[in-house]
């Protein structure tokens, strides 16, 4: 994670808000900014979140031969940030290529890993949530200023024995809903733009549906689910999804407080957290679910 710590004072400095204001109207506190970012920035976060999950995964690097990047803020447009963290991390011949579904792209991404994992394509894949969010911010924007983080998180995903794993994913796009959070690829004002009041009605109401797909297609009920780890957009869409799930507080992993949306890495950032904190056991149902521009949507159902 970058160094850098903003609170929600540093916005009220210069910005008509204040701590109070942003904390009942999002739950964050403070967020990591990458000041002055390098243009290899993306990379460097997903390689030192790469290196983590190799670590705990036991793994030597070399072992990996699928490398996939969800991202919105790549290095480049080519070559793919994906390809740059395999090449920092000495892998060679992978299948390396990046994701882009916004804040759903980790989800995005861990059901593509699986079904190549499934089809036989690949053993053991390393997949990266990485983003540097703030080179496409307007910070005279305080719809949107306040709300992100750079970050980044990564999982090693390969073939299980018995009943743990991936057991279910869905994902879903409704094209319909894509004015209402966009960035640009080209012209003057490439800035992060969103239609905050319409997205937040999108996510209240598909990322629980995510969720009752996921479980469904895998056989379970929501009284089965032993954590939900959501996307970490604002607290006020967390709340209401885990309410329309029917879990109690404690059954939903919240840590946007620390790090705010850091789009794609936010799931890996707070299953990290969840599973050092013992938040995680053998054999526990999580349940993930994300939301980001496209209108990109997913949930998947693991058994660890």
């Amino acid at each position: 994670m970058p160094q850098t710590i903003k609170n929600n004072d540093y916005f009220a400095g210069y910005l008509d808000t204040s701590d109070e204001w942003i904390t009942q109207r999002t739950g964050i506190k403070e967020r990591r900014i990458w000041d002055c970012a390098p243009c290899d920035a993306a990379s460097e976060l997903g390689l030192a979140a790469s290196k983590k999950a190799i670590n705990k995964a036991r793994i030597s690097a070399d072992s990996i031969d699928t490398v996939i990047c969800a991202t919105f803020t790549p290095d480049n447009f080519f070559p793919s940030t994906a390809a740059l963290i395999a090449g920092k991390l000495g892998i060679k011949g992978a299948f390396a290529f990046d994701l882009s579904a916004a804040c759903a792209g980790f989800t995005f991404g861990l059901s593509v890993a699986d079904s190549l994992i499934r089809s036989g394509q690949s053993k053991r894949v390393l997949m990266i949530g990485s983003e540097v969010i703030s080179r496409t911010l307007d910070w005279q924007d305080r719809g949107t200023c306040i709300l992100f983080g750079d970050g980044a998180g990564a999982v090693v995903v390969e073939a299980s024995e018995g009943e743990k794993g991936i057991l279910s994913c869905v994902n879903y796009t409704d094209p319909g809903g894509a004015p209402f959070l966009t960035l640009p690829s080209f012209g003057e004002k490439r800035f992060l733009n969103m239609e905050g009041q319409k997205i937040y009605k999108y996510a209240c109401k598909l990322m629980p549906e995510m969720v009752e797909q996921a479980l469904a297609k895998a056989g379970l009920e929501l009284a089965d689910i032993d954590l939900l780890i959501p996307h970490q957009a604002n607290i006020r869409i967390i709340e209401s999804v885990g309410e329309r799930l029917g879990l109690s507080g404690d059954k939903v992993m919240i840590n946007l407080q620390k790090y705010g949306n850091t789009s794609s890495a936010t799931i890996p950032l707070a299953m990290e957290e969840a599973w050092d904190g013992g938040r995680i056991k053998d054999g526990d149902i999580v349940a993930l679910t994300s939301l980001g521009g496209g209108i990109t949507a997913g949930g998947i159902i693991i058994r660890f």
